[in-house]
């Protein structure tokens, strides 16, 4: 037995008496969550109460309900759900979970959680004529596509770019960086929902300084905190170039006034464009004239990004073909049938090749200015597999002849294509991640800058870029085939106006690439399977 002081007998029978006043045995309280519930759109949540002090909640009546008690969510009364009253959107998604209800705890549980879904809620428990109520909030959460970034166009001095994305709820924050996290502010965000309230992002923004050529947009969704990020690399070319003599004019501006400056500088700018173009013209028309060509070097010019650019009519060498080859038109090259290959038996520690590199060149090697010229590929098979051949451009002093490696070391600057892998002979550690097979590549020479670059004309994404081509070189239009059942075609000339590099691109550029010996890189990929 446990003797009680008489004293501590006392201070018993006080708080006993002050608990049940202060708490009557009919009295109860409803508690709901501290914190807001988070859940993803489509997902299942549950909205959980409980009563203070515990009992058993079985005889009482259970509501949960959005602003009023008649948009019942669920209704539980007399040990049964009132399907009745519960209003049309939560038919068939709601339900009681009362595992706990003996203790004073249950929940309901809403299944494939809709936009219309977010929001305040209210549990609201009553025992006979005392009720009690407490409050619920739910955030539903939708993590979109996106974001997808590509380039517009030039613009204002600039490249625009845009970002997209959709799916997302609520409305996502969206940021532009550079390559050092440094925020660029956008020039314009657009927003709208669709019909089941989610919302579609549009963003855009200008890059005017060279040196960002690597810009990102990320999407955040401003409750979860979840971020999706895309990055796009702008090539150094596709950047409007600053005429040097616009400094002195400036200058010049400056001392001779505003109004002045203004009109020798817009007239004498106009004058430059336009006598440019005509000697140009002039002057291809002149070297058609005293060769007596039936064909033209080229099949026109066009302005892409303030650069002008000779769409060149490219044609096949006879005299420079390997003697397996066979030609047609000058336009369209293959493989001679019946011809002994060993491609799968390997001669050199980096590369599997044949004893022989078919290869033939260009009639035409562009000596200055800017080219470009586009090749169809054929394959025997859908996935290009057995299928071997390279593009692109070298010297006219490179060595053709048996076997050699066609890499800048040896004045190759190609694409190689080896049985579904695009590779950089550069950088033989890994290939391009390419989205798709290359079926029609575009070739981009700027004589003057020493580079080339490759773009796959049916999506019009950028392949890579080869810079750092040594000067005094002579480059001829370059093409080897290592594969049965393969063929490149150069498409007819009025097929080039349609492929001329477009000033707003379809799709975002995907990889760029240095063969500029130098400075090796490794391939980078921005867009994903």
């Amino acid at each position: 037995l446990c003797v009680i002081p008489s004293s501590d007998l006392g201070k018993m029978v006080i708080l006993t008496a002050s608990y049940l006043w202060l708490y009557p045995t009919d009295s109860f309280s409803v508690i709901g969550p501290s914190e807001p519930i988070v859940a993803m759109l489509g997902a299942d949540t549950v909205l959980a109460c409980s009563v203070f002090p515990a009992m058993n909640l079985e005889n009482m009546e259970l509501r949960w309900f959005r602003s009023k008690l008649s948009e019942a969510v669920f209704v539980y009364r007399d040990g049964m759900e009132q399907a009745g009253e519960q209003i049309v959107d939560f038919k068939g998604r709601a339900e009681l979970v009362k595992d706990y209800i003996s203790e004073g705890r249950v929940a309901v549980r809403i299944h494939n959680l809709r936009v219309s879904d977010n929001g305040m809620y209210k549990c609201f428990f009553k025992k006979g004529s005392d009720f009690e109520e407490a409050s619920l909030e739910l955030k539903v959460i939708g993590l979109g596509s996106g974001p997808h970034t590509f380039m517009v166009g030039p613009e204002d001095e600039g490249i625009k770019l845009k970002c997209t994305g959709k799916g997302w709820f609520p409305q996502p924050e969206v940021q532009w960086k550079d390559a050092r996290g440094e925020k660029i502010p956008s020039l314009s965000e657009d927003e709208t929902q669709d019909d089941d309230g989610l919302f579609q992002v549009e963003a855009s923004v200008i890059v005017r300084d060279s040196s960002k050529s690597e810009v990102s947009c990320s999407m955040k969704n401003p409750f979860f905190g979840q971020e999706q990020v895309e990055t796009i690399f702008i090539p150094e070319p596709f950047f409007p170039r600053t005429s040097p003599w616009k400094v002195a004019f400036l200058v010049t501006f400056l001392i001779l006034g505003i109004f002045i400056g203004a009109v020798v500088y817009l007239a004498w700018k106009e004058q430059k464009g336009k006598k440019k173009l005509s000697e140009a013209r002039k002057e291809k028309e002149e070297e058609k004239n005293a060769k007596g060509k039936t064909e033209s070097d080229s099949v026109g010019i066009c302005e892409c990004m303030g650069l002008l650019i000779w769409l060149l009519a490219v044609t096949l060498d006879p005299n420079t073909a390997h003697p397996n080859l066979h030609l047609s038109d000058r336009k369209h090259v293959y493989l001679k049938e019946n011809i002994h290959r060993n491609g799968d038996t390997p001669t050199h520690q980096e590369q599997r090749v044949s004893d022989d590199i078919l290869t033939i060149l260009g009639q035409k090697c562009p000596t200055e200015g800017r080219h470009y010229w586009d090749v169809e590929v054929n394959t025997k098979t859908e996935d290009g597999s057995g299928t071997k051949w390279a593009l692109g451009v070298c010297s006219d002093t490179a060595k053709r002849q048996g076997w050699f490696v066609e890499s800048p070391e040896k004045k190759f600057w190609v694409m190689i294509y080896d049985q579904g892998k695009v590779s950089v002979p550069a950088s033989k550690k890994e290939s391009l991640p390419l989205r798709q097979l290359p079926r029609r590549i575009g070739v981009f020479l700027d004589w003057d800058a020493r580079e080339v670059s490759f773009y796959n004309m049916i999506d019009g994404s950028h392949i890579y870029s080869c810079t750092g081509i040594p000067t005094g070189e002579t480059l001829c239009p370059y093409f080897s085939l290592r594969g049965a059942g393969t063929s490149l075609t150069i498409p007819l000339d009025s097929d080039h106006t349609e492929t001329c590099p477009d000033s707003s691109p379809k799709t975002s550029v995907t990889h760029l690439n240095s063969c500029d010996l130098s400075v090796p890189q490794e391939a980078s990929s921005l867009l994903h399977p």
